[in-house]
């Protein structure tokens, strides 16, 4: 299982908001090619980046601190925020990043992701797909930065996109978000169980190591956490220790 960090940015710093709130924002630098470069010395191959200002605005805002981080470092990364057309996803591969993170938009026009995955390959975008549990275990697709239910489930979206070829997928129990609470294993489970050749992304509610432990017991092909190694509460000594290629 790959751990991926992540690093989210907003005005040209390196921030982490909880469950998706503007208003409720911890900084933790104002330098996030220094986060980055400590990130990339780690026992990993991935990065995944989040343009905050991007989500809000639709416009990309802090291109150039990704493109650093891109150009100085030899992870793999992938972008997410605002990509909202072809021109960006194109633009965004021709600056060194190998995926676009797609959100939103592959709820409310699935008919336009599934075209950005015939022009650039369908390796290239990684479908963000954020979930409300309902009271019957369904999981419902949260759209707007999380402002808004769709009546769509999960399953629906998955079963379209799955059969057009795009297996990168993240999905966040928004629930979960930020709070250092757990991940929801139980909702990854089912998902791995409807689709066993998913390279599912868990996102959200890393604690520790034992919880990525938990993750790769069950299954989980890679585990975004950005939080707890910000925070300390996983040490580059257990990355480097945790058997990702096994």
């Amino acid at each position: 299982m790959k751990i991926i960090p992540a690093i989210d940015l907003k005005s040209g710093s390196c921030v982490r908001l909880f469950q998706g709130d503007f208003a409720k924002q911890t900084e933790y630098s104002k330098d996030p090619l220094r986060i980055a470069e400590r990130f990339a010395k780690l026992a990993v191959r991935d990065m995944h980046i989040v343009d905050l200002d991007g989500a809000l605005s639709g416009e990309q805002q802090n291109s150039e601190t990704i493109q650093a981080i891109a150009e100085q470092t030899a992870l793999s990364i992938q972008v997410g925020g605002g990509i909202r057309t072809g021109a960006a996803v194109g633009n965004w591969l021709g600056q060194g990043v190998k995926r676009c993170v797609i959100g939103s938009i592959a709820v409310q026009s699935p008919d336009t992701v599934l075209g950005w995955a015939d022009d650039f390959g369908p390796d290239s975008i990684v479908l963000a797909l954020d979930v409300i549990m309902q009271g019957n275990g369904t999981p419902f697709l949260a759209t707007d930065g999380w402002t808004k239910t769709s009546t769509t489930p999960l399953w629906d979206c998955l079963d379209r996109f799955t059969d057009a070829g795009i297996l990168n997928v993240l999905c966040t129990d928004i629930s979960r978000d930020g709070a250092l609470s757990g991940p929801n294993v139980q909702l990854y489970v089912a998902i791995l169980k409807r689709y066993p050749g998913l390279r599912l992304q868990a996102s959200c509610g890393v604690r520790n190591i034992a919880d990525l432990y938990d993750l790769r017991t069950n299954g989980l092909p890679a585990a975004i956490t950005g939080r707890a190694l910000l925070d300390g509460q996983i040490t580059s000594d257990e990355v480097a220790a945790f058997p990702q290629d096994a």
